[in-house]
C-alpha cells in the first residue's frame, strides 16, 4: 500500500525542523498516542531499545538547560514539550516478553557487551527516528537537536545508568517564522549505488 502525497508531504516533503514553537500546549494523551504509534516500528528481534522522557514544563526543562549548547536554549524554552530520547542499556531484560520466539535472546546479549551496546545504539535510534514521523503524523512538529552534554543529562537524569541519552527533539506546533531556508539534500547518484 502506498500513502498518499498529502501523507508523505506532512511526514517528508513539507516537514521542517523547528527551531521556534507558537504557545500551544501538547496534549498528555496525544504523547501517548505518538508513542502507540511509534513503537510499532520494526527493530531487530523486536529490541525495542528507545524510552522517552517527556518534560512538559519549565522546571522540567529547566534541569536540561544547563547541558544544552547555547544555541539551543532559546529553542527548548519556547517548546511545549522536549523529549529526551534515551536508550535503555538493559532492553535485554525485556526480550523474554518482546520476543519469545527465541527463548535465549535475553542471554545472548548479557553475555556479549558489544552486541547489546551496538544493538542498544542501531536500534534505539530507529526508535526515535519512527517517534519522530509519529508525531509529525499527529500534526505537530519536531527539532531534533544533538547539541548538548549527554553526560550531564545522564547525571541529571539517569544517575543509575541503567538508561542513556542519546538525542533531543523538541515537540510542538512550530513557529514558522523562525524556520531557515531548507538546505540542500545529495543527490541519489551521491548518495546511492545499485549493484
Amino acid at each position: 500500500m502506498t500513502i498518499d502525497q498529502a501523507a508523505m508531504h506532512a511526514l517528508f516533503h513539507d516537514a521542517r525542523t523547528a527551531n521556534g514553537f507558537l504557545d500551544q500546549p501538547v496534549a498528555t494523551q496525544t504523547l501517548h498516542d505518538i508513542y502507540e504509534l511509534a513503537k510499532m516500528g520494526a527493530t531487530s528481534m523486536n529490541t525495542q531499545p528507545t524510552r522517552y522522557v517527556f518534560l512538559t514544563n519549565e522546571a522540567a526543562k529547566a534541569r536540561l538547560y544547563p547541558a544544552l549548547s547555547p544555541g539551543n536554549v532559546d529553542k527548548t524554552k519556547s517548546a511545549p514539550v522536549c523529549v529526551i530520547v534515551a536508550t535503555d542499556n538493559h532492553f535485554y531484560e525485556h526480550l523474554p516478553q518482546c520476543f519469545p520466539n527465541k527463548p535465549d535472546a535475553q542471554q545472548m546479549f548479557e553475555g556479549n557487551a558489544a552486541l547489546a551496546a551496538a544493538t542498544a545504539s542501531r536500534n534505539g535510534t530507529l526508535g526515535g527516528a519512527y517517534f519522530m514521523m509519529a508525531a509529525r503524523a499527529y500534526g505537530l512538529d519536531c527539532g531534533p537537536m544533538s547539541g548538548f552534554d549527554a553526560a550531564k543529562v545522564n547525571q541529571e537524569f539517569f544517575p543509575d545508568g541503567r538508561w542513556s541519552a542519546n538525542f533531543l527533539v523538541n515537540l510542538g506546533h512550530g513557529d514558522n517564522t523562525k524556520l531557515w531556508a531548507r538546505n540542500p539534500r545529495l543527490s541519489f547518484e551521491q548518495a546511492c549505488q545499485v549493484l
